[in-house]
C-alpha cells in the first residue's frame, strides 16, 4: 500500500466475493481503498468519501452498506460483495457464471449510462429487493434514495428494479439461493 500518512499497521482478512483476502493496511483505511487496492476490485468507486453519493456501495454480510464510511478493520471476519463478485458463478470458481437478476434487469432495461453509479445502485437494489421482494415503484425511489445518478433521471433505474423482482419472483433461485419466496419468508426460512 502507498497510504504511508502515519498510521499503525493492522492485518485485515475479510471474504470477498466468495475468496479470502488479506493484507497489511493503515487502521485508518476504508473499506473502499481496501477492496479496490488490496483486492483489486474496482468496481466500487470512489464519488464523494462523505456518504452521499452512494457509488462505493457494497454488500457487508448481505446488507448494503457505503464502503467509504466503513474502515477496513471494521470488516475484518465479515463477508464482502461487489459489482465483480454479484454475478452466479455457474461456471465454477473462477467466475463466468451468468448476470444476476438485477444485473440483468439493469442491462435490459437500460438502467444506466456513464456506469459510475452502476456498480453501487446494482448492490443497493439486490438489498432492497432482499429486504423487500415485490416493492412498488414509490418504494424502490424510497430505498434508493442514497444513491445518486447524474445520467439516467432514475426512470429506467426504477424500471430495472421493478422487472428484477418481477424476474425473482417468477423464477426459484439459482441451486445453493433463495428464491423470492423463500427471501420474503425471512432468513430462518432460507435453505443454505
Amino acid at each position: 500500500m502507498d497510504r504511508d500518512q502515519g498510521g499503525s499497521l493492522v492485518n485485515v482478512t475479510m471474504t470477498v466475493n466468495g475468496a479470502e483476502v488479506a493484507a497489511d493496511v493503515e487502521d485508518r483505511t476504508l473499506l473502499v481503498h481496501f477492496l479496490r487496492e488490496a483486492a483489486g476490485l474496482t468496481a466500487t468507486n470512489v464519488g464523494c468519501d462523505t456518504t452521499s453519493c452512494g457509488a462505493c456501495t457494497v454488500l457487508l454480510d448481505g446488507e448494503s452498506v457505503k464502503s467509504c464510511t466503513v474502515l477496513a478493520a471494521q470488516a475484518d471476519g465479515h463477508d464482502v460483495v461487489t459489482a465483480e463478485g454479484l454475478a452466479m458463478r455457474g461456471a465454477g470458481e473462477a467466475g463466468g457464471g451468468e448476470l444476476h437478476p438485477v444485473q440483468r434487469a439493469f442491462r435490459r432495461e437500460h438502467g444506466l449510462q456513464c456506469g459510475f453509479c452502476t456498480p453501487g445502485m446494482v448492490l443497493a437494489s439486490v438489498s432492497l429487493l432482499q429486504e423487500n421482494p415485490q416493492p412498488t415503484e414509490a418504494q424502490v425511489r424510497m430505498g434508493l434514495e442514497g444513491n445518486l445518478c447524474r445520467c439516467t433521471g432514475y426512470h429506467n433505474i426504477v424500471r430495472a428494479v421493478l422487472a428484477a423482482a418481477a424476474e425473482l419472483a417468477a423464477e426459484p433461485g439459482e441451486p445453493g439461493e433463495p428464491d423470492a419466496a423463500a427471501l420474503a419468508a425471512g432468513p430462518a426460512e432460507v435453505a443454505p
